[in-house]
């Protein structure tokens, strides 16, 4: 990858994924049901998208909606899709996880990456969702692989979390803030000046890419817009 700014694209499929790939997607995130929010996607699928294109993939961990792992048996499925999804070639991935308390779910998290075995992955949105944004990131610092949080900010999305994302940003480098941040819940293009002027370098989309709305493809031309806008 380059050292422009980062575009990562939601997709549900080959379809999306070539289309956010012509559209000049950086990266993908691959999911399934965006009724829950989005789910790891089969092996089968993971490995006929990576057939289809050449851009990094990073796979969703997730079995149910929410934040929660599910305890020690939704924990033994987690681990169990990820050692097929690693069999089959994917070496990026996307979790998190939280417990009742809103704290970090080390127990699921170290289970996974010692399956990951050094790969990187993204903490997505539980970040959000945590009541000690700067505990957390403490928290999970030392974690082998971790190179990305997922956020927007506040569980709201962009339009309440632009100050945090600004404050955390200025951060970029302390200990718990060296993992990049992965803007992305809410965004919307006319975010892009102000968070690229705090040096916010990477975002996510998923529904801004699918004019038709999640019943629809990524359509290539949207991902253009955003990738020109990312890029201005």
């Amino acid at each position: 990858m380059s050292n422009r700014a980062v575009l990562e694209v939601i997709a549900l499929d080959v379809e999306d994924a070539v289309a956010a790939q012509t559209g000049g997607a950086d990266r993908l995130e691959l999911v399934t049901d965006m009724a829950a929010d989005g789910l790891t996607p089969s092996a089968a699928d993971f490995a006929a998208i990576r057939a289809a294109v050449d851009i990094p993939l990073r796979v969703m961990l997730r079995l149910a909606d929410g934040f929660s792992a599910g305890g020690p048996e939704g924990v033994d499925a987690l681990v169990a899709r990820a050692a097929e999804l690693r069999e089959a070639g994917a070496d990026e991935f996307v979790l998190g996880f939280l417990t009742v308390d809103g704290e970090p779910d080390l127990v699921a998290v170290e289970r996974l990456i010692a399956v990951l075995d050094g790969c990187r992955w993204t903490f997505h949105r539980a970040i959000d969702r945590t009541g000690d944004r700067d505990g957390l990131r403490k928290r999970l610092a030392d974690l082998p692989g971790l190179d990305t949080y997922l956020t927007a900010g506040s569980a709201a999305g962009v339009d309440d979390g632009l100050a945090t994302l600004k404050a955390e940003a200025a951060r970029a480098g302390e200990p718990g803030y060296e993992a990049r941040i992965l803007v992305g819940g809410g965004l919307r293009l006319d975010h892009l000046p102000e968070l690229r002027a705090a040096g916010l370098d990477a975002f996510h989309i998923g529904g801004a890419a699918r004019p038709q709305g999640w019943t629809g493809p990524v359509s290539a031309d949207a991902v253009r817009v955003w990738r020109e806008a990312v890029d201005a």
